[in-house]
């Protein structure tokens, strides 16, 4: 067997250095904690944004929130911010909120890790930032998103990380967030801090026999505090003593006061027991006499209440009527109203309609002139393409007959070639012939070759000729497609105005009825007023007349014999003046009431003259 020896180096470099990495980080935020909550117990007050072991606290958690986060491709650069993770914390712990919402409106910061920064220190002066992050690690799936599955964050370091910042909230922290400039800060760790050399352990003696000394000298001061308190103790109590005694003499003056008090009642208490009794004898007398009186009053109500239920139920009626009458002014004022209205806005539709009417006859007067003008032009243009037409037939037939010319001379070659074949084979005593015959033929050829290309030249430019015809045709084919769509418009329209005026006419009789139904109800009004009038005339006169009270009367107007139990009060419905039974026994009906009432004997006689003169 052999053994294979390894160094230092080589263990070194089979750790994974993102393990490395997180070890690094979490004991460098144990020292930061653990150094920051020392401090600030020794500091023993509540700590700002210049104390260097909090700067160095928030640059350690920046770099534990950083590590392995996922790199973000933007439009313009690259972006790795904690701001992403942090604002996600809103969403798991709604108490976040207030925090995330106070950093948004922060006016100074521009960057989102500035944003990140004013965040850890806000949760740190809350004593919240161990709740924020734990719910913040156990969400793993959200946190994938922005962190590599290696990172701090998504490990154990991370859990570890939240338990120690639990013991921050012994640390009271006033940070001034707005004026401090968290966009540019560069986060560097300052080893130094947490470094321990001879020197610096030296000095930490010195700095302890320092603080027992001025422990010893803080000691002193406070005994020397107390002592002058117990001489001030000693001048307050002899204060005290002589007030005491004051108030002992006051004491003994006031019982003297209630003894004396205390007999006087006794005298008032005997002096009510007597005017008790007095009043009670007095009482008792009066009671006999009021139920003696009350007994007459009795029956003498029950008449009373007969007459006032009659008056009440009259009273009843009459506002009633008066309430109903009121009631049906009032919808006839509003109907009234509301039918005004409507007359306003029926004129001011009719004077649209007349303003839409009179445009639409102007507009029918253009398309009228269009009309004509088109017309006139489709006639010109129809003139045209016949004279064109036959331009066209005339070429036709030129065409024609080059084309025969062609063909003649086409068969004039061919017999010419035969021709020379044949001279070519004969006998050698034509030759001459023969040659002064092809000559002159070539002269012909020629004379037909350039008749060819003048025939050719020609043709080009009748068909040119032929191509700009068809052009203007098509132009006239789209002016007659946009003439017909004009027509239509003008039928379109057309219809529009025949249901215009129908609209009109039907307008035009809306109105007629609604204005007999207005005449029907003015006349309704006028009835309306004038039974209101009757009725306000009817309450002037109950209103001109005076009700006499029952204690005024004593006597019967008429015959003047004085009332009694037997002889009851009657009043007079008419004069309202109070009566005897025997001289008001008459019921006739008035105006203000149609039933009949009763009336005493001398209204009754003025009644019926009335009645009678008013007979014809």
């Amino acid at each position: 067997m052999k053994h294979r020896v390894v160094s230092l180096p080589e263990k070194m470099s089979t750790k994974d250095p993102t393990a490395v990495e997180r070890a690094n980080l979490l004991n460098m935020a144990k020292l930061s904690i653990k150094g920051l909550i020392e401090s600030a117990l020794s500091f023993g007050r509540t700590l700002d944004s210049d104390y260097p072991p909090l700067q160095q606290f928030f640059v350690v958690m920046e770099h534990c929130l950083k590590h392995g986060l996922k790199v973000r491709k933007s439009f313009l650069s690259y972006n790795k911010t904690i701001w992403g993770p942090l604002e996600l914390v809103e969403k798991l712990y709604p108490e976040a909120e207030e925090i995330g919402a106070s950093v948004r409106d922060l006016p100074g910061l521009k960057t989102p890790l500035g944003r990140a920064r004013a965040w850890l220190r806000l949760a740190l002066m809350q004593k919240k930032m161990a709740d924020y992050l734990r719910c913040l690690i156990i969400q793993r799936d959200l946190l994938s998103e922005f962190y590599e599955y290696h990172a701090l964050m998504m490990e154990e370091e991370g859990a570890v990380i939240v338990g120690l910042l639990v013991g921050l909230n012994v640390i009271d922290a006033n940070l001034c967030v707005k004026g401090e400039d968290l966009d540019s800060q560069v986060g560097v760790i300052d080893f130094s801090m947490y470094l321990k050399n001879e020197e610096d352990i030296g000095n930490k003696e010195r700095n302890v026999q320092i603080a027992a000394i001025l422990d010893q000298k803080n000691y002193v001061e406070e005994l020397n505090r107390q002592l002058n308190t117990v001489s001030s103790l000693h001048s307050r109590v002899d204060s005290l003593e002589k007030s005491n005694t004051k108030l002992i003499e006051e004491l003994a003056i006031a019982k003297n006061n209630i003894i004396k008090l205390q007999e006087e009642n006794h005298q008032l208490r005997s002096e009510n027991k007597l005017i008790l009794m007095k009043t009670q004898q007095h009482l008792e007398v009066t009671k006999v006499d009021v139920e003696t009186e009350l007994q007459t009053y009795k029956h003498s109500r029950q008449g009373l209440d007969e007459m006032y239920n009659e008056a009440r139920r009259q009273l009843r009626d009459e506002s009633q009527l008066r309430q109903d009458v009121e009631n049906e002014l009032a919808v006839q004022v509003s109907m009234k109203h509301e039918i005004e209205l409507a007359m306003k806005l029926l004129e001011k539709d009719i004077h649209e309609k007349q303003d839409t009417l009179i445009g639409l006859r102007q507009q029918l007067e253009e398309v009228k002139a269009i009309n004509i003008e088109m017309y006139q032009k489709l006639q010109g243009s129809e003139d045209g393409l016949k004279e064109k037409n036959e331009i066209i037939a005339r070429l036709e037939e030129k065409t024609n007959k080059i084309t025969a010319a062609m063909r003649q001379l086409e068969q004039r070659l061919q017999q010419a070639e035969k021709a020379q074949m044949e001279a070519e084979d004969e006998d050698e005593k034509y030759l001459q012939e023969c040659l002064s015959k092809s000559d002159s033929l070539q002269k012909q050829i020629s004379q037909k070759e350039k008749q060819l290309v003048q025939l050719e030249t020609d043709l080009k430019i009748e068909k040119e000729w032929r191509q700009t015809l068809q052009e203007d045709l098509q132009k006239e084919k789209d002016a007659l497609s946009h003439l017909r769509n004009e027509t239509q418009q003008i039928i379109s329209l057309k219809k529009e105005f025949l249901n215009l005026q129908d609209e009109n006419q039907q307008l035009k009789k809306i109105y007629h009825e609604q204005e007999q139904a207005l005449q029907e109800l003015g006349n309704k009004l006028s009835e309306s007023k004038l039974k209101i009038e009757d009725i306000k005339e009817a309450n002037k006169a109950l209103q001109g007349l005076v009700w006499l009270k029952d204690k005024e009367a004593t006597h019967c107007k008429l015959c003047e014999k004085e009332f009694s139990l037997s002889k009851r009060k009657h009043h007079c419905r008419n004069c309202g003046e109070i009566f005897c039974n025997a001289c008001s026994d008459n019921e006739l009906p008035l105006p203000s009431s149609p039933k009949p009432v009763r009336v005493c004997d001398s209204c009754h006689a003025l009644l019926i003259q009335r009645c009678s003169s008013n007979l014809p």
